[in-house]
């Protein structure tokens, strides 16, 4: 399969991370020859989700952005600065508030700070009429008790990395919600049970995503010296989920990037 036969999206890197800050460049034109048309940079935080937006200016047309807190800093973000990450997701470079959710397996927040925050941004997202891109980790229950009384009321939303198992993903599609697809999907200690969840997911509701830096598929060949994980990196694990479905690559590629434009409402390249 030649590169000039499949185009990707990454719905989400953290391109904003220090870990890129010396080959963003390099970065992108390998992204670019993997057929990677258009990138998400995650915003996780005031900070990060500014300097998403300022690479989306930076490239426009190639990277958007997303505006959000994640669960991990939301006892660092009150009121003020709740109020300016609304003020940055109204920019048209952001095509989703987040990355926002629980997580309950770190705590590096408190769960009512999280859950606080978790909510507030639901809020954001149904007063701009932006998607999700949703975080949940440890806390399923607790994430959909918060989650359900907007569904409905926001025009989409993806599980980002799905690592979780058939109860967690039969939830999100009953609710509608996409299921985004990591390198863990490549780590045989980890993500094997990934191998037979991801043929339950319908093919307009399935997201690649490289999490990048983190999450290097472990599979990969040869072995990246710095172990940081790229969005090129990409058409690996597309070619492992394709395989994992029984399907072609360029098949599972067309309909991922599909339903990544339509979902966030990006424009073609």
């Amino acid at each position: 399969m030649s590169e000039s036969e499949i185009e990707l999206i990454d719905i989400g890197a953290n391109l904003t991370h220090k870990a890129f800050a010396r080959d963003l460049d390099a970065v992108l034109g390998r992204a670019r020859e993997a057929g990677l048309s258009q990138i998400l940079v995650t915003g996780s935080g005031l900070a990060a989700s500014r300097a998403a937006i300022g690479l989306a200016r930076t490239h426009p047309g190639r990277l958007f952005a997303t505006a959000g807190v994640h669960p991990h800093e939301a006892g660092e973000h009150g009121a003020a600065e709740l109020s300016a990450i609304a003020d940055l997701a109204r920019a048209t470079e952001v095509h989703a508030v987040g990355e926002l959710g629980l997580d309950f397996n770190r705590n590096y927040s408190p769960h009512p700070d999280q859950e606080r925050v978790f909510a507030a941004q639901l809020e954001m997202a149904v007063d701009l009429d932006k998607p999700l891109f949703l975080h949940q980790r440890d806390a399923h229950a607790r994430f959909l008790e918060i989650l359900d009384p907007f569904i409905g009321r926001v025009p989409g939303a993806v599980v980002h990395c799905f690592t979780a198992g058939t109860y967690e993903l039969d939830a999100y599609l009953e609710r509608g919600l996409h299921v985004g697809i990591t390198g863990w999907f490549c780590d045989e200690r980890r993500g094997s049970h990934l191998r037979e969840l991801v043929s339950r997911i319908p093919a307009d509701r399935l997201m690649l995503e490289t999490d990048a830096p983190y999450l290097l598929p472990r599979d990969l060949r040869p072995r990246p010296k710095e172990r940081r994980n790229e969005p090129a990196y990409l058409r690996h694990i597309l070619e492992a989920v394709a395989a994992a479905r029984e399907e072609r690559p360029e098949t599972l590629a067309a309909a991922t990037t599909a339903t990544a434009r339509r979902l966030f409402r990006l424009p073609p390249p």
